[in-house]
């Protein structure tokens, strides 16, 4: 059943409440309820950053069309979670939670969401239409009913443009939409214009045009123009808008054109074939779409508006007439991110950052990074800070290191030669004893195997030289407390468990696609893919206070928009959970 409405403001950010507001986006109470033992039903919601701090909530229970149950006996008043220890578990249920409000504040929406026999312990399993796996994974409201969607990317193989990875795709990439009771909406095949590989088929879904329903817009083409290698470069490319609810066509403009990179010889076709996307509030108020093409030498990046069903050019940068610092600084994943504190976002797209206004605000010079996070890294400092691993030779240092957000000074890096830091790290609190972010980079060999790695506190200081996760691990906010812990295993499963302990929080089964706060309350969710399903694995520890959604902090809801291109990175905080609490206390 469908829930009603509220606005959820996106106040969690850098700048000053006297900046223009932030994102909105309309989403309902997150009300989710998951089998956790025999006869026991755990449920979780949200709690909005505008709702009053007298807000207490009531649950309730049907079976079936019986009459509804009163299931607390004291209002709930620090959590937003309740166990129902005594549920009719072989029985479908409606669960219902009401806010209430002491005094004149006006309650919050009321949550619902129905419980079906035969669920998994602690997660929700939706069936895809066919037998297979998928590869990227997007939520977003796509039919303006407050509840989060779903747009996949499938099948779940890919095919990198580099001359030694390279090979024919071997049949298409199609996107689908799934309601989030998992209904199938439509599919959308990419075609064979589109080769099957992430560099070649970026997309992105978000409202662009404040309708409240989000759009998806993915990189297209027409016809089948493979030449007799199997390679596509040739024919028209396009920025393709698709109604979220619908998958038809809304607008389309040129996507930058691959011909730019004609001069970089017989690498050109690898070089013109890594496109990306994103979204960022240019303005601080309405959403720009941003494109991407080029990585390592050559970059573009145009910037879109979508008014009035046509994408509106905002701004274009190159750098092919700029100072060589800002050639091949491009990384595998873009940042939206309002790093100067003006209210409107910078876009961050590797080594270098663009201004609000797309002209150049700064760049390290270090080269192309294989992952780069940024957020609250320090809260000792103010604003914000980026870590870098940087795939790039260092001859002497930095192949490591954090750097100011603002203005790209290096605040610390790895004193030494670096050869090739490689995949996607780690950068987050997994440690009480040492405030902010911990970061994780491992180094490779002359074979491209994982060979040493560093793990660093936020100031700096080595905390370890072990290199327990290889290339690092995926993280998630999972337990009661502001760490987050680490998420290891493979493509058939793996578990959750607490830094420098031995217990496992939970086994998860499938490969984890992404990890964010799409259910509940501000725990984030761990989505898997297995064959023919989709999982949402949901934490059952009970919560020990009340936090609001990370879904309202801006970065963290750009960060999940681009997870679902490129290489993917676990969304970060533009504040550090450790030290601002934001709970209801």
């Amino acid at each position: 059943m469908r829930s009603s409405l509220v606005v959820l403001s996106l106040a969690v950010c850098v700048c000053s409440s006297l900046l223009p507001a932030a994102p909105r986006e309309k989403l309902d109470r997150g009300l989710v309820a998951v089998r956790a033992g025999e006869g026991k039903v755990y449920l979780s919601w949200r709690w909005f950053g505008d709702e009053s701090a007298r807000t207490t909530f009531d649950v309730y229970r049907r079976a079936g069309d019986g009459p509804e149950t009163h299931l607390n006996k004291q209002p709930i008043a620090k959590t937003t979670d309740f166990l129902d220890a005594s549920a009719p578990t072989d029985k479908e249920l409606t669960y219902t939670v009401r806010p209430v409000v002491s005094g004149d504040a006006r309650p919050g929406p009321v949550g619902q969401t129905t419980y079906k026999p035969g669920q998994g312990e602690g997660c929700l399993v939706l069936p895809l239409k066919g037998d297979y796996r998928f590869q990227k994974f997007a939520p977003a409201d796509l039919d303006g009913d407050g509840q989060l969607d779903y747009v996949i990317k499938q099948p779940g193989d890919n095919v990198d443009p580099w001359y030694k990875y390279w090979k024919k795709s071997p049949d298409t990439y199609k996107l689908e939409a799934y309601r989030a009771d998992g209904t199938h909406l439509w599919t959308y095949d990419m075609g064979w214009a589109i080769e099957r590989g992430i560099w070649y088929s970026p997309y992105v879904v978000w409202d662009l045009d404040g309708d409240g329903k989000a759009e998806v817009v993915c990189k297209a083409s027409e016809g089948d123009p493979r030449d007799a290698e199997g390679k596509v470069q040739s024919g028209p490319e396009y920025i393709l808008v698709l109604g979220g609810a619908t998958g038809k066509e809304i607008a389309r403009a040129n996507w930058p054109a691959r011909e730019l990179f004609a001069s970089q010889g017989q690498h050109a076709y690898n070089y013109a074939s890594r496109n990306q996307l994103a979204v960022a509030y240019l303005d601080g108020q309405r959403p720009s779409l941003i494109v991407n093409r080029g990585t390592y030498n050559i970059i573009i990046i145009e910037a879109y508006d979508l008014r009035e069903g046509k994408l509106v050019p905002r701004w274009k940068w190159s750098n092919q007439k700029l100072d060589r610092k800002y050639w091949g600084q491009g990384a595998h994943w873009m940042h939206a991110a309002d790093v100067d504190g003006d209210g409107k976002d910078e876009v961050l797209f590797g080594s270098a950052c663009l201004d609000d206004d797309g002209k150049e605000m700064w760049s390290t010079g270090l080269g192309h990074p294989d992952h780069l996070y940024v957020g609250d890294l320090d809260p000792r400092r103010g604003g914000l800070e980026i870590y870098y691993g940087v795939e790039a030779r260092q001859k002497a240092a930095n192949g490591m290191c954090m750097v100011d957000a603002r203005t790209g000074k290096i605040l610390w890096g790895h004193q030494g030669a670096t050869r090739h830091v490689h995949s996607y790290g780690m950068c987050s609190d997994i440690d009480p004893e040492h405030p902010g972010a911990e970061c994780y980079s491992a180094d490779t060999d002359e074979k491209k195997a994982a060979a040493w790695a560093r793990l660093h506190s936020s100031d700096g200081k080595v905390l370890s030289k072990e290199m327990p996760w290889r290339f690092g691990p995926r993280v998630a906010y999972w337990d009661a407390d502001p760490q987050r812990e680490l998420v290891t295993g493979g493509h058939g499963g793996g578990q959750v468990a607490k830094y420098k302990a031995k217990t496992k929080l939970i086994q998860y089964q499938g490969n984890v696609v992404a990890v964010a706060d799409i259910l509940g309350d501000w725990r984030e969710e761990l989505i898997t893919t297995r064959e023919g399903e989709l999982r949402i694995y949901v934490s059952t520890i009970p919560a020990t206070d009340s936090r609001v959604t990370l879904l309202a902090d801006p970065l963290y809801r750009m960060d999940t928009v681009v997870g679902a291109m490129g290489y993917y990175q676990v969304p970060m905080l533009s504040y550090d959970m450790a030290t601002k609490t934001g709970t209801r206390d």
